[in-house]
């Protein structure tokens, strides 16, 4: 079986290291894709993982040419947001008839209505892939959904810090359980990871995008961690009111959360103190991957006709704040 990660970043890097350690019965052909400095040092030292009790280097072929590893079984897709359309040509390479996609990303994905039944059935969302360019290069047929619940930093190119969790929920976009998802959930669960099958998986992802539609925006404004952003009882009650739209949202096109904020709020408070993935973005100058978080939500409620004017005002005050650091394209011309 040979199996490509596509970014060795902090979610990567954990699925790509718990691949290359996994005692299986199938012997597995790992690969990476990665650039720059993180690929440097993978080449130099391998790919190094950090728990509290030990750092140990991980040998796994890491190039930056797809033509190289050709055609894979598996090409696990796990970059961010804005990063995407940058290796669809290279994912695209890698796939065959039989390949299977598992897309470890946070957000809406291109995909997240080729499957769901309801007034929003096949909605093509040009927030996440304008043009369609995604959904040709990477049809929907062809992915496994992945739905990530760890995690992960990467302190330095090439190493993966772990911090919390190995959760991943897997499903296909068009529902139901086949043999082959149930397949790589056993490979993935041989690899270290806690998997839970879905017979539907937007309902995963529109879930912990609930979750995270918030928290992350609102520290990339205010530079707050969690505690300090969920403390303030002006700030929690503002991202309450982004997530009863976006249950609204949901609750329309299929997707219902039947939970209320604060109860959200008060398991998440009891993580404790963190930077949010999207402030350790802003600080470290990488774009921000604000499109699949409300870009996309805001889409879905213009489709739906339903006003959210709490997602609209995160959105745009989120979108200038990363315009005026050069983390997020300017507009068009007028």
């Amino acid at each position: 079986m040979k199996v490509c990660v596509v970014g060795l970043g902090a979610i990567g890097g954990l699925i790509a290291g718990g691949l290359a350690r996994r005692p299986g019965p199938e012997p597995l052909e790992l690969s990476a894709l990665a650039r720059g400095a993180t690929l440097a040092a993978v080449r130099a030292q391998g790919l190094r993982l950090e728990t509290a009790d030990a750092t140990l280097a991980v040998p796994i072929r890491a190039t930056d040419r797809a033509a190289e590893l050709g055609v894979q079984d598996l090409v696990v897709v796990a970059v961010k947001g804005p990063a995407l359309a940058g290796v669809a040509d290279a994912v695209h390479a890698m796939c065959g008839p039989q390949t299977r996609v598992l897309t470890a990303m946070n957000g809406v994905p291109w995909w997240f209505f080729d499957g769901l039944p309801g007034p929003c059935a096949g909605l093509a969302l040009e927030s996440v892939d304008p043009g369609g360019r995604l959904r040709r290069l990477i049809p929907a047929a062809q992915v496994i959904g992945c739905v990530v619940h760890l995690s992960a930093s990467t302190p330095a190119p090439g190493l993966v810090r772990q911090a919390s969790g190995n959760g991943l929920i897997v499903g296909r976009p068009a529902g139901g359980l086949d043999g082959e998802v149930q397949a790589w959930a056993r490979r993935l669960g041989e690899a270290g990871f806690a998997v839970t099958l879905s017979e539907r998986i937007q309902r995963e992802i529109w879930f912990k995008l609930w979750g995270n539609m918030t928290l992350n925006p609102v520290s990339a404004l205010t530079g707050a961690s969690s505690d300090r952003i969920l403390d303030d009882p002006l700030v929690r009650g503002f991202c309450s009111a982004v997530m009863h739209e976006a249950q609204a949202l949901g609750a329309a096109f299929g997707i219902p959360i039947d939970e209320a904020p604060e109860a959200r709020h008060a398991v998440t408070r009891r993580l404790g103190r963190f930077k949010t993935s999207m402030l350790q973005d802003l600080e470290a100058g990488r774009p921000l991957e604000l499109d699949a978080l409300l870009g996309a939500a805001r889409e879905i409620a213009q489709r739906l006709g339903q006003a959210t004017p709490a997602i609209d005002t995160l959105f745009g005050l989120a979108r200038l704040m990363a315009r005026e650091r050069g983390l997020y394209p300017e507009p068009p011309p007028a």
